[in-house]
């Protein structure tokens, strides 16, 4: 199956990102603690995460052109983070280090027996974008705009400018409030947790749950990811239900696989891949990615993607 819309020609980048980045420190413990007790950590890391920030550099890893506007603050934390888009060389002439801000931080406990993360997170106010401080003009810089909610009247303020530009929207989303259901009404791709569903709607089927968003916000595209289990799309009144891929070796951490899945399902738009390969890209990354510690530390580049799809890992 086609998109169901058609990509702007000529953009100075392919992808351009704004919302979220953050500096993770990354703690493995042998097991999840139990409350009120004490555990040995196994290894900890800081490596740079964040939603969008990760997306744009699973983008340029797989040849893309990315841009990415966003703000750190300016202490260490925020030079490292910073450092690290310009070492995957995305573009980072709308990024900011704000003076006497502190940058996004995650502390993130992952269980080494699977994977599975815990997340605990703090973003200083002073990162946030008011709609007559956002960057306006990085709405027709990009065939896609890849938007997190974080400072919700800016991100409207872009999708609206973007949407009369003939950018596409995509949309990385973790609730619904009401200011977000005015943004959703601008979005084109909106990919989200299965979580959401029944937080937002009452509802626990993932059929059911992108039908409501469609139906409520007119996205082209929705989607839900599953994790290992794959993911489910909705284009156009059908269903495409694509199986996760196993993660090559051991699955050591899942931070940054929603994000990842982002990333690979863009790749097949921007790519001019169906849907259907979209979606296959998409849960390609995100298995990929969770090969190793971190939000990006093993986000594949093309060869690396080609070889899970052809099951040559």
């Amino acid at each position: 199956m086609k998109f169901p819309f058609d990509l702007p020609a000529k953009r100075e980048f392919d992808a351009v990102g704004f919302g979220t980045n953050a500096v993770d420190y990354l703690i493995r413990v042998p097991f999840y603690p139990s409350f009120n007790s004490k555990i040995e950590l196994s290894d900890y890391l800081q490596l740079a995460g964040g939603e969008i920030a990760t997306a744009m550099v699973g983008l340029k890893r797989l040849g893309l052109k990315t841009a990415y506007a966003g703000r750190f603050g300016d202490d260490s934390a925020g030079d490292f983070g910073l450092q690290s888009l310009r070492d995957e060389g995305v573009d980072v002439s709308f990024t900011q280090q704000v003076e006497n801000a502190r940058t996004q931080i995650a502390f993130i406990v992952i269980d080494e027996r699977n994977g599975e993360r815990t997340v605990i997170w703090h973003r200083d106010k002073k990162l946030a974008y008011s709609e007559r401080d956002t960057p306006m003009e990085i709405a027709a810089l990009g065939k896609v705009l890849h938007l997190f909610p974080h400072d919700i009247e800016a991100c409207i303020a872009l999708a609206k400018k973007a949407k009369e530009n003939g950018t596409i929207i995509s949309l990385d989303i973790d609730n619904i409030l009401s200011k977000t259901e005015e943004l959703l009404s601008y979005v084109d791709v909106l990919i989200a947790s299965q979580e959401l569903g029944e937080k937002h709607f009452e509802v626990k089927d993932n059929y059911e749950f992108l039908r409501r968003l469609k139906s409520k916000f007119g996205c082209a595209v929705t989607g839900v990811t599953l994790g290992e289990k794959g993911s489910l799309i909705y284009c156009e009144d059908r269903f495409i239900e694509t199986e996760g891929y196993k993660v090559p070796g051991v699955c050591k951490d899942t931070t940054g696989a929603g994000d990842s899945f982002r990333a690979g399902f863009l790749y097949g738009l921007l790519n001019g891949d169906s849907v259907e390969d979209s979606a296959k890209n998409a849960n390609a990354v995100a298995a990929l990615k969770c090969r190793e510690i971190g939000a990006r530390t093993a986000l594949p580049n093309k060869e690396e993607l080609k070889k899970l799809l052809n099951g040559e890992f």
